[in-house]
């Protein structure tokens, strides 16, 4: 079984500020030493950059050579493979969010619910209750 994961876990692995922290980098290790592969999306990787080097967000962001050094530490991994968007990918979009109005907060995820959709990927590993809208997705929580 294949699954992702969204940008709050690499944000929490990276913030030795927050509770979650440690938790978070023990779930990443645990589930790069499994079998199943780790489908990053690039939007989700982006995300991470920006919020993680952002210093109104964070007290202490990473500069971002260290944040880059993280990203590319996780995508030489050889269970992780990166995910962009395929032909066709604003009407599958469209179908997959026609039944509500998506704005604002709601657009990325739906974005990254739509890649994922598109690759195949059921299972995504995320704190984001939005993620649950989309009844082809398998979200789950990672850690408490």
């Amino acid at each position: 079984m294949s699954y992702s994961i969204d940008a709050n876990v690499l944000l929490h692995a990276s913030n030795s500020a927050a509770p979650q922290c440690e938790p978070a980098q023990l779930f990443l290790a645990e589930k790069l030493a499994e079998p199943e592969m780790l489908y990053l999306a690039w939007p989700t990787a982006m995300a991470y950059l920006r919020i993680v080097t952002h210093p109104r967000i964070f007290d202490a962001p990473l500069e971002p050579g260290e944040a880059l050094a993280n990203l590319r530490a996780l995508l030489d991994h050889p269970r992780v493979r990166t995910l962009s968007e395929k032909a066709g990918f604003l009407d599958e979009y469209t179908s997959l969010t026609g039944q509500w109005p998506v704005r604002g907060n709601l657009v990325p995820d739906a974005h990254l619910a739509t890649l994922l959709h598109q690759h195949g990927i059921r299972t995504l590993y995320t704190h984001d209750a939005d993620f649950k809208k989309f009844d082809f997705l398998d979200a789950r929580k990672p850690y408490q």
